[in-house]
C-alpha cells in the first residue's frame, strides 16, 4: 500500500500536466486522480512485476477499438514506468509501420482497390516490424531507427524524422487497433458485415486477403509479444461516436499532423475496421492478460487481470 502511495505522489503532477497538455478536460480532477490510483498505477505495478520476472525486454501488445484512448493510456503508463520504476520504456505505434502511399497504390492495382486505404492487416510493412523485434532482441545491442508515419499526408515521413532507439528498452508497448488480432473462419467471412463489404468486396477477395495476412504474417509478429492489454469498447456504435469526437478535437489542434475527416468519411473509414474489431472483442476479452472495460462515457469501468 505504501509503495502505491509513494508512486502516486511521485507521478501525480506529471500525469495531470500530461492530461492538460493533451487537452483532456472532459473529466473532473477528482475523476482523473481516481483513474490514476485505481487503473494506471495498478497496471504499471503489474507491468513492472512482469519485467522483473523476465529480466529482459518485456514486449506488451496494447489494443482496442478506434477512439478507445489507447495512445493516451499507453503514454500514461510510460510516464509511470519511467518516473517511478525507472524503466526504459518505449511506446511504439503499429501505425508508424504503414506501407508507403506508393506501395499501397501498387497493391490496390494488383490485389484489390480497398488496399489503398491504410489500416487493415496487409497495409503494414511486416518485415520492418519484424526487424524492430530482432533489433531489440539482439545479444549485442546496436542503435537503430524506426519509421514515422504522417496521417496528414497519408505517407511515411523522410528518414530524418524517424525515431532513434539508442538504448535497449526494458519495456516495449506496441500499440495499435489490430495488435493481437486473430483470423476468422472462412464461414464467418462469407456474410458481409457492412455496406463497404457488400458493395465493394462482392467476391470476398479483400476480406480473404486481409484474413490470410492475419493468419500467417501477423501471427508471426504477435508471437513476439509476451502479454496483451486490451481496451474493450462497450459496442461498435461507440467506436464511431468516439472517432467522431477525436476528429473534433483534432480540428482544434492546428499543429496536429493528422488530416481531419468529415462525418461521412469517418463512417466509411471505420467500416474497414469493423469486422476485425468485433472479432477482437470476442477473442481478446478472453485471452488478453489485462482487459480494461470502458463505459459509454469513455471512463474505465473496471480492470480484469489474468
Amino acid at each position: 500500500m505504501k509503495k502505491t502511495e509513494d508512486c502516486f505522489l511521485k507521478v501525480k503532477n506529471d500525469y495531470l500536466n500530461f492530461l492538460n497538455k493533451e487537452k483532456i478536460f472532459d473529466q473532473s480532477k477528482e475523476a482523473k486522480i481516481e483513474s490514476l490510483k485505481k487503473v494506471y498505477i495498478p497496471i504499471s505495478f503489474w507491468i513492472n512485476n512482469k519485467y522483473e520476472k523476465k529480466r529482459k525486454t518485456l514486449f506488451l501488445g496494447f489494443s482496442g477499438g478506434q477512439g478507445a484512448g489507447k495512445t493516451t493510456i499507453a503514454k500514461i503508463l510510460k510516464i509511470i514506468l519511467i518516473k517511478y520504476f525507472k524503466r526504459n520504456t518505449k511506446v511504439i505505434s503499429i501505425d508508424d509501420f504503414y506501407k508507403t502511399q506508393k506501395e499501397r497504390y501498387k497493391m490496390s492495382n494488383l490485389i484489390h482497390p480497398l488496399l489503398m486505404t491504410r489500416g487493415v492487416p496487409g497495409t503494414h510493412d511486416v518485415s520492418l516490424i519484424q526487424k524492430f523485434f530482432s533489433f531489440v532482441k539482439r545479444k549485442k545491442f546496436k542503435k537503430f531507427i524506426i519509421p514515422k508515419f504522417s496521417k496528414r499526408i497519408d505517407d511515411r515521413l523522410k528518414k530524418k524524422y524517424w525515431m532513434n532507439i539508442k538504448k535497449r528498452p526494458e519495456v516495449v508497448i506496441l500499440e495499435g487497433w489490430c495488435v493481437g488480432a486473430k483470423p476468422q473462419s472462412n464461414f464467418l467471412l462469407k456474410k458481409p458485415i457492412n455496406i463497404l463489404e457488400k458493395k465493394e468486396d462482392k467476391n470476398m477477395f479483400w476480406r480473404r486477403h486481409v484474413n490470410e495476412k492475419i493468419k500467417k504474417e501477423y501471427k508471426k509478429i504477435f508471437a513476439n509479444i509476451d502479454n496483451f492489454i486490451f481496451v474493450k469498447v462497450p459496442n461498435f456504435k461507440m467506436v464511431f461516436k468516439w472517432r467522431l469526437l477525436q476528429e473534433k478535437k483534432l480540428s482544434k489542434k492546428s499543429h496536429s499532423d493528422k488530416k481531419v475527416m468529415s462525418y461521412d468519411e469517418i463512417k466509411r473509414f471505420i467500416m474497414f475496421y469493423q469486422r476485425i474489431t468485433l472479432q477482437m472483442i470476442k477473442d481478446l476479452s478472453k485471452s488478453a492478460s489485462v482487459v480494461m472495460l470502458l463505459k459509454k462515457n469513455h471512463s474505465i469501468k473496471k480492470i480484469l487481470f489474468r
